[in-house]
């Protein structure tokens, strides 16, 4: 059983960019929130603010983890622990230079195609 971060009660797995957003099933793209801190008033779906803070919390351990120029799609797939389905439906919005795929292209694509 999961617990949500935020009052430590029984909780349900949110997507922070939601999956009509562009989102990835990927553990980074996950918060475990209870009901109330998921829907009602406080939670991401009725309050911009927060929504704001969960996906620039994502984006910055994006940006920490991947903490080179450039990929290969083996190194992210390792890297943001993605399966290989949702690595080629990502490979396939990337576009490939000489030493990989770009580290800000990688994030961009997973934020939703914005940078936050």
């Amino acid at each position: 059983m999961c617990y949500c971060v935020i009052c430590g009660k029984s909780s349900e797995r949110h997507h922070i960019v939601y999956k009509n957003q562009g989102g990835f099933d990927i553990p980074c793209n996950y918060i475990e929130l209870c009901p109330y801190h998921h829907r009602e008033e406080e939670g991401p779906h009725k309050n911009r603010e927060v929504d704001l803070l969960y996906k620039k919390k994502m984006q910055d351990y994006l940006m920490e983890i991947l903490n080179k120029d450039y990929y290969t799609i083996e190194e992210i797939i390792d890297n943001i622990k993605i399966n290989p389905f949702q690595a080629k439906r990502l490979q396939s919005k990337l576009n490939k230079y000489k030493k990989g795929y770009k580290k800000i292209e990688i994030i961009r694509i997973i934020m939703g195609g914005k940078l936050y």
